[in-house]
């Protein structure tokens, strides 16, 4: 079953009210899947032949290094869509694996279904080109973090980035878990890392307060490779 409720906060979906939604979707074919927590949604390299939004739950997208590594690119929350921006092209299919975090509801839109709402319908295409605009964007910033070879580097770029050139102190909204998963690490490899920082002094923690107490010794780190 459609939930329009949630769908009206789509990116995909936003500025159409529920009313409009159930007139759009009488005229084409959809279908609505379930899984359940850590089942496999779709698989990297799977052809990608429907738009896919969550309406119930999130999922996480996986990749897996050279060196056998699972790495964790990010999480999906309702009522996000997946791969949206690899739906058209000669290459369509799923740029990652893409598996259940808890109980998940799907819409699946059929790819000619969903192109005759953005032949149809305005506000779906201004949506679409700037959720594939914004995907684009992430994916670029993304690279960019995952060419930084070593953990500290990593770290210094995800502090400095939210610190900017206003602020010293930044409060971590990630777990060390949370954070190993996205850089693709161990724990307790990240927590020695954290350590070493303070030690030499580029850093201070407080609890999830970090104050970059030499920003410039940071910038460094970038400079000797």
């Amino acid at each position: 079953m459609v939930n329009f409720n949630v769908l009206t906060k789509s990116p995909i979906f936003k500025g159409l009210s529920e009313e409009e939604l159930k007139e759009l979707f009488g005229h084409i074919l959809f279908r609505v899947k379930y899984f359940k927590k850590d089942d496999l949604i779709a698989c990297s390299g799977d052809e990608l032949l429907s738009l896919c939004v969550l309406q119930k739950g999130s999922a996480r997208g996986e990749m897996i290094d050279y060196s056998g590594k699972t790495l964790k690119i990010e999480d999906i929350e309702t009522p996000k869509t997946l791969a949206s921006a690899f739906l058209f092209g000669k290459k369509n299919r799923f740029p990652v694996t893409v598996i259940a975090n808890n109980d998940v509801e799907l819409l699946s839109i059929p790819k000619p279904e969903y192109l005759n709402l953005l032949q149809t319908n305005r506000t779906i295409l201004n949506n679409y080109l700037n959720t594939i605009s914004s995907r684009t964007q992430f994916l670029s910033e993304k690279l960019h973090f995952l060419s930084f070879k070593s953990i500290k580097e990593k770290i210094a770029n995800l502090l400095l980035n939210m610190a900017g050139s206003t602020y010293h102190s930044v409060e971590l909204k990630y777990t060390q878990q949370q954070l190993a998963d996205l850089f693709g690490v161990t724990r307790p490899s990240l927590a020695r890392v954290f350590g070493k920082m303070q030690d030499e002094g580029l850093i201070k923690i407080n609890k999830r307060t970090i104050t970059l107490t030499n920003k410039k010794g940071l910038n460094e780190l970038f400079q000797k490779n």
